[in-house]
């Protein structure tokens, strides 16, 4: 009992040294958000205002409210009853949102903002009390009565300086309206097409409502998750916080029970009772292992297997089951069809008086750079390098991801009814549209709209967006005539888009105009165009005419003349007479020399033939004597 009594106080120290070495020359970056005041005109302007790190921010959004300052109980720290159920500042039909402005201090951030919800607002702007830069409302470390409410918490808030608090309070004391418009479209970087993002986590199950908070979320968004990284739209990294023990403490029996690797990486106690349950140094494992599994899945291009072991090893092998162990971490891996060795491997041996490269890699990424502050509290989500503030929710954090995508570049999952609403059908957004061939410049986007020509059908259309688009290029024609005049009568359509050329509409054959608005018929008899020879006979028709010979005639268009029939058919026999004439001559011809080439080889042949029995050729071999030798 003794010992057990030392180690429950060398706890406290334990812990307050652990955090010490962590927060040394901590650097912390204020998420901020802008504030437009639209009224009065004297305090008109845009101001920043730091984002609480509890409800619901409307990240890629934004939100107009009229500025309520409560008569008493101005820092909400008590529940606003009113001496009755009904919410005082709950928003009226037609009008603005209510965003209550109260005074910082004796209470918790989270506290006002929960007793202000309750009572019917929309948002929550905290005055600070002091004259300093921006702060960011943090959650409170350990509150067993806050952690009652801090989770269903969902209007957003912000900090605000004193002296722009003390304006606002006046105005309203004074009786002016003060709206005002809290905007987050710009609080998560957008560069690109691709949202990088970062979760730091812990596999402890057992430190009350935040865990359970966690876990919970990371059953929840992880079909999302999956989702968008298994579709080349998000980079997903998990990170664990770990603490090293201090050198004064590196042999004792608290640092050896929460750390490994001679304490370079250590965890608190689960229950925070070294004499009970699991250790630090088990969660520090834990946590390696959970590392190495997201390293194994990288290395087959299947990183989003991360989030199949971790909801699966929360369900398969939680603390309170006595399941938290390399036996029942190893069957979950097996299931996720994973190589065990590898996994073990990566981990290495935890009793090393040595580095981890994956650890020491975690202690350095805790450390803020840029944009990001460092992480010193789980869980903390960050976006495109910049801290996510407010209620860790699917929801939520599927906005803030798709606030960081480059417009237009956005997943179809951050274009859905309870993602964003759709501005486009709304008058159009205010774009320009072709209510005939059903084409509009008008594009949805997770924060709002952009007028941009569209490419519709093949054919790339060329304006401002707004008042103007007009197709170009091939099959512009195709698209409503190009933006031309067309016409069509009687089944016959006649249009001004020419396909080739300068892109400008011009009127066809047989009309005249300007080729986009109109385009007039032209009467050639009238006009004596066409059809003017001594025999014809013009009647004009819409975009021609009809040109007709009397009697036996016929009408030649090339030549504006009429000739007879009957010479065109004598003219045409004889061409035909003439024809035959000429292909029996050729034929005549050929079979002519075809017969001198014959002749004349038959010729040769006979005539070597005859030579051949008196003098031998050149080509021939000595010919053989066949007379009788005499023998003696």
């Amino acid at each position: 009992m003794r010992g057990l009594g030392l180690g429950l106080r060398l706890l406290p120290l334990l812990l307050l040294a652990l955090a010490a070495a962590v927060e040394v020359d901590a650097r912390f970056v204020v998420e901020k958000n802008s504030l437009m005041v639209t009224s009065p005109t004297a305090l008109r302007g845009r101001r920043d205002s730091a984002i609480g790190n509890f409800g619901i921010p409307q990240y890629g959004g934004s939100m107009a409210g009229a500025v309520v300052y409560p008569k008493g109980n101005s820092d909400a720290c008590d529940a606003f009853d009113g001496g009755s159920k009904e919410q005082l500042f709950r928003t009226k039909p037609g009008a603005l949102p209510s965003f209550l402005l109260i005074d910082r201090g004796h209470c918790l951030f989270a506290k006002k903002v929960w007793n202000a919800q309750n009572a019917g607002a929309s948002a929550v702007l905290v005055v600070d009390d002091k004259d300093e830069p921006l702060i960011t409302m943090d959650l409170p470390r350990e509150d067993d009565e806050a952690a009652k409410y801090i989770q269903n918490i969902t209007i957003p808030s912000a900090l605000i300086d004193k002296k722009f608090g003390e304006q606002l309070k006046k105005a309203v004391k004074d009786g002016e309206m003060v709206n005002v418009n809290l905007d987050w479209r710009e609080a998560v970087p957008h560069p690109d097409d691709r949202v990088e993002y970062e979760l730091w986590t812990n596999s402890n199950d057992e430190c009350g409502p935040k865990c359970d908070m966690l876990m919970h979320f990371l059953k929840e968004f992880k079909g999302a998750a999956q989702l968008l990284e298994k579709g080349g739209y998000s980079q997903f990294t998990p990170h664990y916080i770990t603490w090293y023990c201090p050198q004064a403490f590196v042999v004792s029996k608290q640092c050896n029970s929460q750390c490994i690797n001679h304490g370079r990486y250590c965890a608190p106690d689960p229950e925070q009772d070294f004499s009970t349950g699991y250790e630090g140094k088990d969660v520090v494992v834990e946590n390696l292992r959970q590392l190495c599994v997201f390293n194994v899945a990288k290395e087959i291009k299947k990183p989003w297997i991360w989030w199949d072991y971790v909801t699966d090893f929360h369900i398969r092998c939680p603390m309170k089951d006595k399941k938290y162990n390399k036996k029942c971490a190893e069957t979950v891996i097996k299931s996720l069809g994973l190589d065990v060795k590898k996994v073990d491997k990566c981990m290495g041996d935890p009793n090393a008086d040595s580095n981890h490269f994956l650890l020491k890699m975690e202690q350095d990424a805790q450390i803020g750079k840029g944009s990001r502050g460092d992480v010193t509290i789980l869980p903390t989500l960050v976006v495109n390098n910049r801290q996510y503030r407010g209620k860790l929710e699917r929801k939520a954090v599927l906005k803030a991801l798709c606030a960081g995508f480059e417009e237009t570049t956005e997943p179809n999952v951050c274009l859905s009814n309870d993602m964003e609403t759709n501005e486009c059908l709304s008058d159009n957004g205010g774009c320009w549209q072709d209510k005939a061939a059903n084409v509009t410049a008008c594009r949805d986007t997770f924060r709002g709209r952009v007028c941009e020509c569209p490419t519709f059908n093949g054919v790339q259309f060329k304006g401002d967006g707004y008042s103007n688009c007009e197709p170009a290029g091939p099959g512009k024609c195709l698209i409503n005539h190009g933006g031309c005049w067309h016409e069509t009568r009687n089944g016959k359509t006649f249009s001004a888009c020419q396909q080739s050329g300068n892109g400008e509409c011009k009127c066809p054959a047989g009309f005249r105009g300007d080729g986009v608005k109109k385009c007039h018929d032209i009467d050639e008899c009238k006009e004596k165009k066409a059809c003017q020879c001594p025999d014809c006979s013009c009647r004009d028709t819409w975009g021609g005419y009809e040109c007709t010979c009397s009697g036996d005639l016929l009408y030649i268009k090339e030549h504006d003349t009429c000739i007879s029939k009957t010479a065109v058919q004598a003219k045409a026999a004889w061409a035909a007479v003439w024809g035959i004439l000429v292909a029996l001559a050729v034929l005549a011809a050929g079979s002519y020399v075809v017969y001198k080439y014959r002749l004349r080889s038959y010729m040769d042949s006979e005539i070597r033939a005859i030579m051949a029995q008196y003098m031998p050729l050149d080509n021939q071999g000595e010919v053989t004597n066949h007379s009788q030798e005499d023998h003696p």
